[in-house]
């Protein structure tokens, strides 16, 4: 039975495009459900098909997985190519795999995600300059390591996936990353994150929520998004 992947707007749902992307890119194959955030709190709604009452949600014949991070480490019991081969790409992709899950919290209140815009931000609060700081370091790390293209080598793996939000980001608000602008240009331009991004210019559904914290993030100053 094949899988079906449950997830919320392309615009804001960063937390959905992480397996969505793992599984385009490495052809797992999935029906692709979209669940809206229609109001400022979905619980209620979501909980019909989800135990958090948050995306994404995957279901797998009578089973229901939650989380990214959970989502990934079951495919990964069941799907080549999650991780990298290699020992120490393997390591270094799982802790930053873990880090992204867990971290970077100045990173996601002060740069929102919203596919479709770019931002003028506002000036840097302390948080999110180590933030990028620590994106600067960790992707160097990872791009001079393993010989890139992808930050754990020549295959694109779970660690890419977890990241790639953070490269709308980084387009969105013209966050400097140096060098490592180079893995931001690939990931971007992966076709499984070219789609993500028509389909999310394509949406009408505004959410008011997010758009309120997309307000609070600066100013926008191009919005790309179908006013339909």
């Amino acid at each position: 039975m094949a899988y079906t992947l449950i997830t919320a707007n392309r615009n804001y749902s960063s937390w959905s495009l992480r397996p969505w992307l793992l599984m385009k890119a490495l052809g797992i194959d999935f029906a692709d459900r979209i669940e809206p955030f229609t109001a400022p709190a979905n619980y209620d709604a979501f909980r019909s098909f989800s135990p958090t009452g948050q995306v994404p949600a995957l279901i797998d014949g009578d089973r229901t997985l939650w989380d990214s991070l959970g989502i990934t480490l079951y495919l990964a019991d069941r799907h080549p190519g999650i991780w990298p081969a290699d020992d120490a790409a393997r390591a270094f992709a799982q802790c930053a795999v873990a880090e992204m899950h867990g971290g970077f919290s100045a990173l996601r209140n002060d740069c929102t995600m919203n596919v479709g815009v770019r931002v003028r931000p506002k000036p840097m609060r302390p948080g999110l300059v180590r933030d990028v700081a620590r994106l600067r370091e960790l992707f160097s790390e990872g791009l001079s390591r393993f010989g890139g293209p992808w930050l754990a080598g020549a295959s694109f793996t779970a660690v890419d996936a977890f990241f790639a939000p953070v490269a709308f980001r980084i387009r969105t608000y013209g966050l400097d990353v140096g060098t490592c602008q180079s893995w931001v240009d690939a990931v971007l331009d992966h076709p499984a994150m070219k789609q993500w991004e028509a389909e999310a210019l394509a949406e009408t559904w505004r959410e008011e929520g997010h758009e309120a914290e997309l307000a609070e993030c600066g100013d926008v100053i191009a919005d790309y998004r179908n006013a339909d």
